[in-house]
């Protein structure tokens, strides 16, 4: 197992505390109602904001099949959107949910869902308690690197991440991932005021970093390009803001929402333009005679 240096985990719980405790009532104003901080997936153009979030948590629930699931984990739970379906609606009986904000843990734990367990703790830190049928991992790869990596330290920390995951999987588990990434753009070329204003010390993945960091440890099932997606996500979110803007300044300050305004229309000028794209990708182990056949240790 590759040991990560301390201080990049803590630069990551840093930077999630920076852009998630602003509050959750803040939050709360503009996201739908399942308080789901991702791209949704839009099925059709008459699909509202809630309609689309609900297509995007299904279709990770599905990717693990989540109704046969007894086990599952949630890295980067967020607001917990996740673990509300699978104790649910799905009756999994152990859901584990990662985050790195106080905020999102505190507001998880206080729904008390039936066998939900939330942690504020870092995936590098993490150690399960037994394996996993499936793993969800929705908006957290983007914090996983950070800016001065090079390629070669970006590939090592994401197949860390995979290495690890294959791991906790069952033999027939599978991971579904979603992460922002760049496109036609790359790291240097990245906007000042997101880098430094609203996600400090995250650093986006390429496609090739992540298959290249899967690659022996993970069949890539399915894979999906939802930039168009996350930039009508990205004005729903921007329009509803704004509709809030009153309310909105009351909690956390004109400053504040004016910096939220203009990230989120920036995020969606990048989306439509084909500098940063999203990618779903839907990934289960190699069976270990893979392995054997190349000559590799097995894990």
């Amino acid at each position: 197992m590759v040991t990560i240096d301390a201080g990049r985990t803590d630069a990551a719980a840093a930077a999630i505390r920076h852009h998630y405790d602003i509050g959750n009532e803040f939050y709360r104003l503009w996201l739908d109602r399942s308080l789901s901080y991702s791209c949704a997936l839009r099925e059709t153009a008459y699909d509202t904001l809630e309609l689309a979030q609900e297509n995007k948590l299904a279709h990770h629930l599905n990717a693990i099949d989540a109704g046969s699931a007894r086990a599952v984990l949630d890295i980067g739970c967020g607001w917990g959107a996740v673990l509300r379906r699978l104790s649910g609606r799905h009756g999994v009986a152990r859901s584990v949910g990662l985050t790195l904000s106080a905020e999102q843990a505190e507001y998880v734990r206080a729904q008390q869902y039936s066998g939900v367990d939330v942690r504020v703790e870092d995936w590098l830190h993490y150690r399960p308690e037994g394996k996993f049928d499936g793993i969800i991992s929705i908006g957290a790869f983007e914090h996983f690197a950070r800016p001065d990596d090079s390629a070669e330290e970006k590939i090592r920390v994401y197949r860390e991440f995979f290495s690890r995951c294959r791991e906790w999987l069952t033999p027939d588990g599978a991971l579904s991932l979603q992460t922002i990434a760049y496109a036609n753009m790359n790291a240097a070329q990245a906007n000042i005021f997101m880098k430094q204003e609203i996600f400090p010390d995250a650093e986006l993945p390429t496609l090739s970093e992540i298959t290249a960091a899967a690659d022996g440890l993970f069949e890539v099932c399915a894979i999906s390009n939802g930039r168009l997606d996350y930039a009508w996500t990205c004005a729903e979110w921007a329009r509803r803001l704004k509709a809030e803007r009153p309310a909105a300044t009351e909690l956390v300050g004109a400053e504040a929402v004016a910096r939220y305004e203009r990230y989120l229309k920036l995020s969606a000028m990048g989306f439509r333009m084909g500098k940063i794209t999203l990618y779903r990708l839907v990934l289960r182990p190699y069976r270990s005679g893979y392995f054997a056949a190349r000559g590799d240790r097995v894990a």
